[in-house]
C-alpha cells in the first residue's frame, strides 16, 4: 500500500464511524481521522486539503465505492472514443458516473448517446476492473470500480457534447493519445480481443 491507498482507507473509516456513531467524542474522533486523511492526500496530489474536505462532506453511510461505466463501441472493426474537453483534449470510451435509480445498463447507454450522439443498446458486460488496480492517473480521492460493457450502435449519428468536442473511430493501430484518467492502452486492446472473440469471459479485479 502507498500513502494515497492508506489516506483513502482513513477516510473510508471516517465516514463509516460518523454513519454509525451516536458519541459526541466518537464522532470528533472520527471526523479529525477525516482531517488527517484529507492532510495526507493534499501532500501527496494536487489537491488542496480544503478541496478533500468538501469531497468527504458530501459522502455519507457506509464507505463504498463509486462506480464508472465505458461503453465499448465497435463499428467496422474500429473502436468509438470521444475527446475530452476538460482533459486537454485527449480521447476515451465514452462514459461517466453511474446515476442513481438507473441501472448500470441504462446508464452506460445514457452516457454514450450525450457523449457521442450515438443511441446504443449494452449487450455484455466486458469488464469491472478496480481503478487502483489498472495504472489510471491522476489518483482519486475515492475508491473507483470501473465497468466496461460492449454497446451495439442502433441509433443516431456522431455528434458532439458540452463534454466532447470530437467523436471519431479508430483502428487498434491508431489510437490517440488517450485521458489516462478514464481508460488505459492496455485495456483498449483488451476491447479489441473480445470483439475478435465474443466468448471471452468477463474480466474482473
Amino acid at each position: 500500500m502507498n500513502w494515497i491507498e492508506w489516506a483513502k482507507e482513513l477516510q473510508a473509516i471516517s465516514q463509516t464511524g460518523l454513519h454509525y456513531s451516536q458519541e459526541q467524542f466518537d464522532r470528533q474522533r472520527y471526523q479529525r481521522i477525516g482531517e488527517i486523511s484529507a492532510e495526507i492526500l493534499a501532500n501527496h496530489t494536487n489537491l488542496s486539503v480544503e478541496q478533500y474536505l468538501e469531497f468527504n462532506a458530501t459522502e455519507f453511510g457506509y464507505a463504498t465505492p463509486k462506480v464508472d461505466v465505458r461503453g465499448v463501441v465497435f463499428q467496422d472493426s474500429k473502436i468509438l472514443l470521444v475527446r475530452e474537453i476538460a482533459d486537454r483534449g485527449r480521447w476515451t470510451l465514452p462514459g461517466g458516473w453511474a446515476d442513481v435509480n438507473e441501472t448500470p445498463g441504462e446508464s452506460v447507454t445514457r452516457e454514450v448517446y450525450e457523449e457521442s450522439g450515438f443511441e446504443t443498446k449494452a449487450i455484455k458486460l466486458l469488464a469491472v476492473y478496480d481503478r487502483e488496480k489498472q495504472q489510471h492517473q491522476p489518483a482519486y480521492p475515492y475508491h473507483i470500480y470501473k465497468l466496461f460493457f460492449h454497446c451495439a450502435i442502433i441509433g443516431g449519428e456522431a455528434t458532439v457534447s458540452n463534454e466532447t468536442s470530437e467523436v471519431a473511430f479508430f483502428s487498434e493501430q491508431d489510437i490517440p493519445e488517450l485521458s489516462e484518467s478514464r481508460v488505459t492502452e492496455k485495456q483498449i486492446k483488451r476491447f479489441f480481443k473480445y470483439y475478435r472473440n465474443s466468448d471471452l469471459p468477463t474480466d474482473f479485479d
